[in-house]
């Protein structure tokens, strides 16, 4: 920087009034410190007075970019010892204790045993020249299992070895590894997925099954796939087919469901346990019992997800639980204090009669659903002729896929009806 037309204090003065930030660019320090060293000399600063060494300061800090107590402590330097010079200092640096080959030794013993743990690496070393007299291995078998691990983080190691490791899988902190525990009340939903296998390397069509813990209220949608963007509005829709209000949410560590889209639409979201097999048993064992006795094990392609659908809206779910009886189970405790759950057939009854038998069962409704309008719908028709009408409409539904799918081949093996 060329100041020198600066000579005075007043001068110094109206630079800092009417100039703005300045700042050194592409300069080394050296060079810095003999602008500083110059500008001291030129105003004589060991003669000012307080006020007017206050003003060179200002005028080093705001030029040089330097702290406050940098410019201090550079003009403390220079009143001792008459000039400014960058202070040589000379750190303490522990000896390498192991080389280069030692180091390579590590990591040809690495290779060689498929990168054990460090205790186990130690041991081999240690026993190459403990009990096989192979004088390499002296120093670096003596080395202790935490710094192993730093010489493998080091770059020497890692300029002799090359390792590629599998990604390890995140730790998903979306959701609570919990059973539900509803305490009789409905609105504990279990959730799971079904895919309608797969042709010539295509996939088929995908069901997801919502099941009501207590009543076994039974919600089944279909969709093309299990992505976010098609799973987050067939969710909304399924969750409000419930007639009761939904407090909680149980899946398993599906990626589908473990998501933050998911999670945002749910109250509490609990997911399955490991080494916990049963819990989500109750929609697992739907899948079985309902999806698949209904739908079967066919290939149905994605497109026709959407006629799906309809026909669960229209037919399956209304059937399922208004006309279909389920068992409920009782907890019996024995002489030896096992608890035992028996089903005996008085509790057998549809999701819609359990839910009418729970105390006070207005009172889990959403608001605008009354027990008066679920019970025009259950008495509309008989179970028997509400189920003929939905195996007519699947027998449709299935013939109409096939004929799209190809003209020429058979016709879908349509699941067992409910007269068989």
């Amino acid at each position: 920087m060329n100041d020198e037309d600066i000579q005075t204090i007043e001068q110094v003065r109206q630079f800092l009034a009417g100039s703005e930030a300045l700042e050194f660019e592409g300069v080394s320090i050296a060079e810095r410190y003999r602008w500083i060293e110059r500008v001291l000399v030129r105003f004589t600063y060991c003669r000012l007075n307080r006020t007017e060494k206050g003003v060179i300061r200002r005028y080093v800090e705001k030029v040089s970019g330097y702290s406050r107590a940098q410019v201090c402590r550079l003009i403390r330097n220079y009143n001792q010892q008459g000039r400014i010079k960058k202070a040589e200092c000379n750190r303490h640096q522990f000896p390498s204790k192991y080389t280069l080959m030692d180091i390579a030794l590590l990591a040809r013993t690495d290779v060689l045993h498929g990168f054990l743990s460090g205790p186990a690496t130690r041991k081999i070393m240690e026993r190459e020249w403990t009990v096989y007299g192979h004088v390499d291995f002296r120093t670096i078998s003596q080395i202790s299992i935490a710094h192993l691990y730093n010489l493998r983080r080091g770059h020497l190691y890692r300029s002799i070895n090359k390792r590629y490791v599998k990604t390890k899988p995140a730790v998903v902190k979306i959701g609570e590894r919990a059973r539900p525990d509803p305490g009789g009340r409905p609105g504990y939903i279990r959730v799971d997925t079904v895919h309608q296998g797969d042709l010539n390397e295509e996939k088929g069509v995908y069901h997801i099954n919502a099941v009501d813990e207590v009543t076994q209220w039974e919600i089944i949608a279909s969709v093309e796939k299990i992505s976010e963007y098609h799973l987050e509005p067939i969710l909304e829709s399924m969750l409000a087919g419930f007639p009761f209000v939904i407090r909680g949410f149980h899946s398993d560590n599906g990626s589908e469901f473990i998501n933050k889209t998911v999670a945002k639409l749910l109250i509490r979201f609990t997911k399955c346990r490991p080494r916990h097999t049963n819990d989500n048993g109750l929609v697992e064992s739907k899948n079985g019992s309902v999806v698949r006795k209904q739908l079967g094990y066919v290939h149905i392609p994605q497109k026709y997800a959407t006629a799906i659908d309809h026909y669960h809206r229209d037919f399956l779910n209304i059937y399922i639980n208004f006309h279909r009886p389920c068992f409920f189970a009782i907890s019996v405790v024995d002489h030896r204090g096992k608890v035992k759950k028996t089903y005996p057939y008085e509790k057998v009854m549809t999701p819609y009669e359990k839910l009418k038998s729970l105390p006070e069962a207005q009172s889990y409704l959403k608001a605008g659903v009354t027990l008066h309008q679920l019970d025009d719908i259950a008495h509309q028709m008989s179970d028997n002729e509400f189920a003929e009408r939905m195996v007519k409409a699947r027998s449709n539904l299935f013939q109409n896929i096939s004929r799209h799918v190809n003209r020429d081949a058979p016709a879908l093996p349509s699941p067992g009806s409910f007269f068989d």
